[in-house]
């Protein structure tokens, strides 16, 4: 309030205001009190005068002493006044209001003192009399040139006083009407002067929150009208650029809010200014947060922050590839300095080159796989070759052995590249699956019974636990026995004579579980993520035999059902391999 302009304006205009009346009022009250006052002392002497000529014969003659009574309060009552009598011993001849004859010696009452000093004398005093102020005026009554006594007049004071105030009451009234008046003149001068400028602190409110209005003042040819049109042209100039900025600020909002590389914006001092969502996922932290952290605060990366500090240093663009642990994934770091934009600040951009570093671990994986699965049959194919053309044609019954291991090395690479073909055909997503609901017994039943002899001569016992209630799947039947025969030749292959393998079935929600468990040697803890990769084998005891890619089709064919699969496992205590179907829809549901 007080540092408002109306105040600063109002306060000291009223405040004058206010002084100078009080001050006025106060003024006039003095003089009408001083006004009145010698008035009155002007008319009392008058009056005395006029009351001792009177009395100056009746005091020439002794015989005459008893008119004095009469003659007191008849002047007395006319005038309004107490009149007293005294001798010039101080003896008290007559007296208005009191008898006389009661009353003390006067010779000590200074107005007495004066006047028989022959002067006119004034006073005001208590009177012990009359137990009450009043105001004195007394004349020398003089006769024969000698002074016989005094004429002394006298008024209560609080009668002297009762005119003066009725006319400070006046005054002080009329003071403050005239304080009142000056008050709301003050107002009203105020609120003229601050309106345009309350409007104008009203506008630029509105601009600090996006509104650029002008304001609707009116078009005066004062120092104000020209500081609203100077307002008004500097709003819509604002407004213009403003406008724009929030369109260029927006693209580029946009821009960093899609780029799939992270962007942070780091300042001279290492605080982080800007940082992008891109950037948040990279780093796993909240803008937020991130906004005033310090760089090493964000990303936790002492080789980012050197390449912060060799930016800023040099001004020279600055790459670095690292790996962060924490978070597995692959960085390319480009450092750009924006000195020619914002000095002391540098760009700093973050490729995510974790998928592309899993492509070529995964091509090399596959090129060295493919490699080592098809060195071993091309060896012994190249070994049995050479050794016919040594001879061995001419030793019937060992050529036809060595043509039988050929033609078995030959069925190794054919239904290797068949399983390649094949799971080609799957990822590519070229592979149509002929989808319709299934009874999940109705395609457990078939490839149990086409493993059971398989495991009969391996020494295993094979069991099928499916309810016959469960609900129906939506699968490519034959595809879905090529996922279970994969599993089921795994567990038999796996699990020594006497093992049992149990292929169930149960409900799980808006789905079906099922499970292939086996007694067998097991799969170490670090492998069961990985031994669904293509050509992955967990340990020497699953080396022997196989291309390693039945475990990848079958994680294809279950992901292309809308599926998922994994597997559990304790070392020579068994292996559980799951997988889950959805279920099929009702009949007449949409």
């Amino acid at each position: 309030m007080r540092n408002t302009i109306r105040w600063r304006i109002g306060f000291p205009y009223i405040i004058l205001l206010v002084v100078v009346m009080a001050g006025v009022g106060v003024y006039l009250i003095g003089v009408v009190r001083q006004t009145y006052s010698d008035n009155l002392k002007t008319k009392l002497l008058s009056e005395s005068r006029l009351v001792g000529s009177v009395i100056e014969p009746v005091l020439a003659d002794p015989a005459r002493t008893a008119e004095l009574g009469p003659l007191v309060k008849n002047y007395a009552s006319m005038l309004g006044v107490r009149v007293t009598i005294i001798r010039s011993d101080g003896v008290v001849l007559a007296e208005s209001d009191t008898d006389p004859n009661l009353m003390e010696n006067h010779s000590n009452r200074p107005e007495v003192q004066e006047a028989l000093q022959n002067k006119e004398a004034t006073a005001t005093r208590y009177s012990t009399t009359l137990k009450a102020s009043y105001f004195y005026a007394a004349n020398p009554i003089v006769v024969n040139g000698n002074i016989v006594g005094v004429s002394r007049l006298s008024v209560p004071l609080a009668h002297a006083e009762d005119v003066p105030n009725q006319i400070v009451m006046a005054v002080i009234g009329a003071t403050l009407l005239g304080i009142i008046a000056a008050l709301f003149l003050a107002a009203m001068v105020t609120d003229y002067t601050v309106y345009p400028l309350t409007q104008l602190t009203q506008a630029v409110q509105k601009m600090t929150q996006g509104e650029f209005t002008e304001t609707p003042l009116p078009a005066a040819h004062d120092e104000v009208g020209l500081l609203n049109r100077a307002f008004n042209q500097m709003a819509s100039e604002l407004r213009t650029k403003i406008d724009a900025l929030q369109s260029e600020s927006g693209k580029l909002a946009a821009v960093l809010s899609n780029m799939t590389d992270g962007v942070l914006i780091v300042d001279s001092a290492g605080i982080v200014q800007l940082i992008n969502p891109a950037a948040e996922r990279i780093f796993r932290v909240e803008e937020n947060r991130a906004l005033g952290m310090s760089l090493v605060e964000v990303v936790r990366q002492h080789q980012l922050v050197e390449l912060w500090r060799a930016c800023l240093e040099t001004g020279d663009q600055k790459v670095v590839e690292l790996e962060v642990p924490a978070e597995r994934i692959f960085l390319q770091a480009v450092g750009t300095s924006l000195n020619d934009a914002i000095p002391g600040s540098v760009l700093m951009v973050f490729q995510d080159l974790t998928r592309l570093r899993r492509l070529e671990t995964v091509r090399q994986d596959f090129v060295s796989n493919v490699s080592h699965e098809l060195r071993t049959p091309l060896a012994a194919l190249k070994a049995l070759a050479e050794t016919l053309q040594e001879g061995a044609l001419e030793d019937i019954p060992a050529s036809r052995r060595f043509l039988s291991r050929m033609e078995t090395e030959i069925d190794t690479l054919s239904q290797m590249v068949q399983e390649l073909l094949e799971l080609s055909r799957i990822e590519s997503g070229k592979v149509p699956l002929k989808r319709k609901p299934i009874a999940p017994c109705d395609f457990l039943n078939p490839a149990v019974d086409r493993m059971r002899l398989q495991a009969e001569r391996a020494g295993l016992s094979m069991r099928l636990e499916c309810p016959a209630d469960l609900h129906a799947v939506s699968g490519d039947p034959e595809r879905l026995q090529q996922v279970l025969v994969n599993l089921l030749h795994n567990a038999i292959k796996f699990t020594p004579p006497g093992g049992e393998v149990v292929v169930r079935a149960e409900p799980g929600h808006n789905e079906i579980i099922f499970q292939i468990c086996d007694t067998g040697v097991g799969i170490p803890a670090k492998d069961l993520t990985r031994i669904f990769e293509r050509f992955y084998k967990a340990d020497r005891a699953r080396t022997g035999g196989g291309t390693g890619l039945g475990l990848s089709i079958a994680r294809h064919i279950v992901e292309a059902h809308g599926g998922r699969i994994w597997a559990e496992s304790e070392i020579n205590r068994g292996s559980v391999f799951s997988f889950t179907l959805p279920l099929a829809a009702k009949p007449g549901s949409n």
